[in-house]
């Protein structure tokens, strides 16, 4: 049953992904955990105790998440469950998020472009040139293909509905609280490191993904300089993304009160151009692709 969960999910995302019209109607399951996660973080992030805090936090999230699945898992069963895993995968949008970088790139419009860029990656942008929105909207685009898909696909995988939405409600608390600032140093800290090991095979499986897609140059990047990445995770796709563009990634970045020196990943190879960007996109199709037919090899075995 869970591989058909995934398999539904992936190809109801693929085709239509989260339409405008449902979103304005009911939102997204996203939102409503960041509702709840927003409500425990003022109630809760006080005082003294904020790791524990933090943890019971997490657990009354993913709770939250993962048992109404099951029950609804158990009562509707496998396709049921793979329409309600449906919105937990973001392939469509993070694919179409991408290329409204591209568009506005191609066209010369700067401004507009770092607009676009802006809505996918946490950085400061606003001065960056066609490089540096590239190189952005690229590492964005591999690391979400790990986050945003193939770990919610992998968990679906694994452990059905309730699988993805523990997953989800994970993800979705790091994004939030799982921040080494003043706030959520401490209270976010589980959650942190929920998200760290709840990646830690997914974003690897990305990056044979991409290898298997794209050939031994992204896996021999990936292998090479992934532990160089700031994320113990995050690397793995990022550095497969540029050893099958065959550009450099990560590197220096600037942030809103800081500059981070990050390392290179491929340093030796050229800079991303605008027209890597719709290479990386068609790396990313192959790429589920492949994920899409290993899942239909698992249902049809």
């Amino acid at each position: 049953m869970t591989p058909l969960i995934a398999l539904i999910a992936l190809a109801l995302d693929a085709a239509i992904g989260w339409p405008d019209a449902v979103y304005r109607r009911i939102g997204h399951p996203v939102t409503w955990l960041g509702r709840l996660i927003a409500a425990l973080d003022a109630r809760l992030n006080v005082g003294r105790a904020r790791v524990a805090r933090g943890a019971a936090a997490s657990l009354l999230v993913i709770a939250a998440a993962t048992i109404p699945a099951a029950i609804l898992q158990e009562a509707l069963g496998g396709w049921i469950a793979g329409v309600l895993a449906w919105p937990l995968v973001a392939a469509r949008s993070l694919h179409d998020h991408v290329r409204a970088v591209a568009t506005p790139l191609l066209a010369g419009d700067l401004a507009a472009a770092r607009r676009a860029t802006a809505m996918t990656v946490g950085r400061d942008v606003s001065r960056a040139d066609e490089a540096g929105l590239a190189r952005a909207s690229i590492e964005s685009l591999a690391e979400n293909a790990s986050d945003g898909v193939i770990a919610p696909l992998f968990w679906a995988l694994l452990a059905g509905l309730p699988g993805i939405a523990a997953y989800k409600a994970i993800n979705t608390l790091d994004s939030m609280i799982g921040h080494r600032t003043e706030r959520h140093g401490e209270f976010g800290r589980i959650a942190a490191r929920l998200d760290d090991v709840a990646n830690w095979l997914p974003a690897r499986l990305t990056a044979v993904l991409i290898a298997t897609v794209c050939g031994g140059a992204a896996w021999a990047v990936a292998r090479r300089d992934a532990g160089a990445h700031r994320s113990p995770n995050a690397g793995w796709p990022e550095a497969a993304m540029a050893g099958a563009l065959g550009v450099r990634l990560s590197g220096p970045r600037v942030y809103a009160d800081r500059i981070a020196d990050e390392p290179w990943l491929n340093a030796a190879a050229r800079d991303p151009a605008v027209a890597d960007i719709d290479r990386a996109l068609a790396v990313y199709r192959r790429t589920l692709w492949l994920m899409a037919g290993g899942l239909i090899l698992l249902v049809l075995v």
